[in-house]
C-alpha cells in the first residue's frame, strides 16, 4: 500500500464526525413500529386469555413472535407517555400524576430541557426517519404548533387533546380534530383512528428506503365509547367498547399488511402494548375470571400490560417470557436496536431489552420493575407538582410485589405466584423468603429521593384557559 493513500484513510477514520450516540450499527438497521393502545388490559386481548372477544391480528403477532408476561406500564396516561419517551421514571421526570396540558394550560413537556430528550430525537441522531400518529396530549399545539418536530418527529398526525374553549377539539374519533405539520383542523366525516393509521402507512411508503421509527399511541380504546365504521349500530357502552377493541385489532392488521406489501416486514420490529389497564366501567373475562378495568390503579390489572414483540427473522417466534421489563426500558431498547448507545450525559432509568427481543439472551437484566402515577396532579404557587411529595408506587420482581405509601413505607406484600389477585397481604410474615423480599425492596425505595421531581418547563405568560392555583 502506498503511504499517502494510507495516511489519508487513517486521517479520515480518526477525524470522522462521531454521532452523539456513536456506536457500531448493524449492517441494516431495523425499522421500529411501536403501537400503544389507550386504556386496555390483558382481559381484552385473546392471546392473553380474554374470552369476550377475539383479536386475531394481535394474536398473530404473539404466535409469530414474543409474548411478555411481566411488562409494566404506568397506571395512567401522562406518566406512561413521559416514561416511555424519556426512559425516566415519573419520580425523576416529574410526571408523577396525570396532567392534561391542552385542557389545563399550565405546564408542558418541554423540548428545551435536556432531561426531556425523547427516543425520537435519539433515533434521528442514528439516521432514522421518525413519525408519530394518535394521541400526544402533553403539549398545547395552539401555543407551539411545531411541538412534535421539536420533540424529534419528522411527521405527525396527532389528536390535539381537548383544548379548553375549542369545542371541536374534544373529538378524537368521528370528525376528529387533528394537528399535523400544516396545523390543526377538523376532519369532517372521517374517523380519527383511520387518519392516524393512514398517516403512518403513507410515511412508510415515503421513507421505505430509510430506517424508520414509528410511534403509534392510539386514541382507541379510551372513552368516549363510540360506534366504529365497522359497527355503526353498536348502542350500549359494552357493545361499543367491544367494537372499539375489534377496530384496534383491525388497524394492527392494516399496519402489518402494509409492511408486507412494502417488503418491510422482515426488517421491522413491531411492538404492541397498552398504556394502562381498561377503564373502570369496563368488565372483561380472562381465563374464567371477571376482571373490572383497573385504569389508574396500582394492581396488576392496572399496570401489568400486554407486551408483544414480532419481527420474522429478527425476533424468535412462539416465545413466551417472564423477563421483567417496564416502560423506562423502551428508550434504551430502541437506541440499541438502532445500533447506538444512550449518551453518557443523559440519565435514564431503563435497561435495554434488545438482547431478549433478538433472542440473544433468555432474560433481562432487571431485578425489579416499578409503576407509579395515578390521579390528576395539582398546582401550587410554583406550578405543576405531584399530589404528594412522594407518590405511591408498586415494585415487583418475578414473584413478589410491594405497595409503597406516600410516607415511603411498604404497606403490602404479595406473592404473585400464589396470589395473582393480590388478596393476601403478607406484611408481618416471619418466613425467610418474605423477609428477604421486604429487605430487597426496601433498598430500592431507599435509593430514590425523598421528594419526587417536578415537571421541567419554562413558565409562560398566562393564557385565559390556564388552571388556577386553588
Amino acid at each position: 500500500m502506498k503511504f499517502a493513500p494510507f495516511l489519508n484513510l487513517l486521517l479520515c477514520l480518526v477525524f470522522a464526525p462521531l454521532s452523539v450516540l456513536g456506536a457500531e450499527a448493524p449492517a441494516e438497521k431495523p425499522n421500529i413500529l411501536f403501537i400503544m393502545v389507550d386504556d386496555l388490559g390483558k382481559e381484552w386481548i385473546s392471546c392473553y386469555g380474554a374470552e369476550d372477544i377475539r383479536t386475531p391480528n394481535i394474536d398473530a403477532l404473539a404466535a409469530g413472535g414474543m409474548k411478555f408476561h411481566n411488562a409494566y406500564s404506568m397506571p395512567q396516561c401522562t406518566p406512561s407517555r413521559a416514561t416511555l419517551l424519556t426512559g425516566k421514571y415519573p419520580w425523576r421526570n416529574g410526571y408523577v400524576n396525570h396532567w392534561d396540558v391542552p385542557r389545563w394550560g399550565v405546564g408542558y413537556f418541554d423540548w428545551k430541557k435536556r432531561e426531556n430528550t425523547t427516543f425520537a430525537r435519539l433515533m434521528k441522531d442514528l439516521g432514522y426517519a421518525t413519525c408519530a400518529a394518535g394521541k400526544w396530549q402533553i403539549n398545547d399545539f395552539r401555543i407551539e404548533p411545531q411541538a412534535m418536530k421539536k420533540h424529534g418527529f419528522d411527521d405527525w398526525a396527532m389528536w390535539t387533546g381537548y383544548e379548553s374553549g375549542v369545542k371541536a377539539s374534544a373529538e378524537r374519533y368521528q370528525d376528529a380534530y387533528i394537528n399535523t405539520p400544516d396545523g390543526s383542523r377538523t376532519y369532517k366525516g372521517e374517523f380519527g383512528p383511520d387518519i392516524y393509521t393512514d398517516r403512518l402507512i403513507a410515511f412508510m411508503k415515503a421513507h421505505r428506503e430509510e430506517p424508520m421509527c414509528l410511534y403509534f399511541p392510539m386514541a382507541l380504546t379510551h372513552g368516549p365509547l363510540v360506534p366504529t365504521p365497522d359497527e355503526p349500530d353498536a348502542k350500549t357502552g359494552a357493545a361499543r367498547h367491544k367494537a372499539m377493541v375489534s377496530y384496534t385489532d383491525k388497524l394492527v392488521g392494516r399496519l402489518v399488511s402494509a409492511l408486507d406489501e412494502l417488503g418491510l416486514r422482515e426488517k421491522t420490529i413491531v411492538i404492541f402494548t397498552t398504556d394502562n389497564g381498561s377503564g373502570s366501567g369496563i368488565v372483561g373475562t380472562r381465563n374464567g375470571k371477571k376482571v373490572k378495568g383497573q385504569k389508574g390503579k396500582e394492581s396488576e390489572a392496572g399496570t401489568c400490560a400486554p407486551f408483544i414483540v414480532n419481527s420474522p427473522g429478527l425476533v424468535p417466534s412462539g416465545v413466551e417470557t417472564d423477563a421483567l421489563t417496564d416502560f423506562s426500558d423502551l428508550l434504551p431498547t430502541f437506541v440499541e436496536l438502532g445500533g447506538g448507545k444512550v449518551p453518557e450525559d443523559l440519565t435514564v432509568d431503563g435497561v435495554s431489552i434488545a438482547p431478549v427481543i433478538l433472542g440473544k439472551a433468555k432474560d433481562s437484566e432487571r431485578e425489579w420493575i416499578m409503576a407509579l402515577g395515578h390521579g390528576p396532579a395539582r398546582l401550587d404557587e410554583k406550578g405543576v407538582r405531584g399530589v404528594k411529595d412522594f407518590a405511591t408506587r408498586v415494585i415487583r420482581d418475578k414473584r413478589f410485589k410491594v405497595w409503597v405509601s406516600s410516607e415511603r413505607e411498604i404497606i403490602r406484600l404479595h406473592d404473585l405466584k400464589e396470589d395473582p389477585d393480590e388478596k393476601v397481604n403478607l406484611l408481618g410474615s416471619e418466613k425467610p423468603e418474605h423477609l428477604k423480599a421486604i429487605e430487597k425492596f426496601r433498598k430500592v425505595i431507599d435509593s430514590m429521593p425523598e421528594k419526587d421531581a417536578r415537571p421541567l418547563y419554562e413558565p409562560r405568560a398566562a393564557n385565559p384557559w390556564d388552571r388556577k392555583v386553588k
